[in-house]
């Protein structure tokens, strides 16, 4: 997992990766920005109580509360983003470490998207019902975040980077036979997304780790 997350970050100056790199760090900053101004603005719209002072200090709290809100959110929205470059960052890492393999099946824009959205859906659903896990144990929320959404996330990014070159039943039998790595690299990357900064890298960065977590289980070493 570490070589392959370490082969990802050293191709993120790849020439063919700069582009959509760009194109997604725009995209996930400001998809970040409008989930915290949006939640921020509802927040701040609830009067609580009668005295302004205190209605101000709650909803600077209720802003600071925002900002971790939409940071549980923020896999769902982003991984939307991936299925609009997968193709290009998944066929750059495979020229260049995986020269030998056959040509890919391009997976359609509708599908890749239809099956973003549906994973966002999920995603947003299940990280509402954990929320009072999140406040309630808010020592243990990292942890949480993490274990709830590498699952979700291993799930995704692996069906995204195998549905290119595998059909539904052996793409859903190779999940079931390396469900524990599958889960790790789905915890990596939902580790990832807690980091600042890095975490606007994730959706080009996590799209390079899993073609390489998914090369290497099916037994292919990388060349270079």
């Amino acid at each position: 997992m570490i070589r392959a997350l370490i082969k990802a970050i050293e191709q993120l100056g790849d020439p063919r990766v700069r582009q959509p790199l760009w194109i997604s760090l725009g995209l996930t900053l400001a998809c970040y920005i409008a989930l915290v101004l949006g939640l921020w603005f509802g927040l701040g719209s609830i009067t609580v109580v009668d005295s302004p002072w205190l209605d101000t200090v709650i909803d600077v709290v209720g802003g600071g509360a925002a900002v971790v809100v939409a940071l549980i959110f923020f896999p769902a929205v982003v991984t939307v983003f991936v299925s609009l470059f997968l193709e290009r960052i998944a066929d750059a890492v495979e020229r260049r470490h995986y020269p030998n393999l056959p040509p890919a099946r391009e997976v359609p824009l509708l599908e890749g998207l239809g099956g973003a959205l549906s994973f966002a859906a999920v995603s947003v659903l299940l990280n509402i019902v954990a929320l009072p896990f999140y406040i309630f144990l808010s020592v243990l929320s990292p942890v949480i975040y993490v274990v709830l959404n590498g699952y979700l996330l291993g799930r995704e990014y692996h069906e995204l980077v195998a549905a290119r070159r595998l059909d539904r039943h052996s793409l859903t039998a190779e999940r079931r036979t390396h469900r524990t790595q599958i889960f790790v690299a789905g915890a990596v990357i939902a580790g990832l997304m807690l980091v600042p900064f890095l975490n606007l890298l994730v959706p080009v960065l996590a799209t390079a780790f899993m073609v390489h977590v998914v090369q290497t289980l099916r037994g292919r070493p990388a060349s270079a």
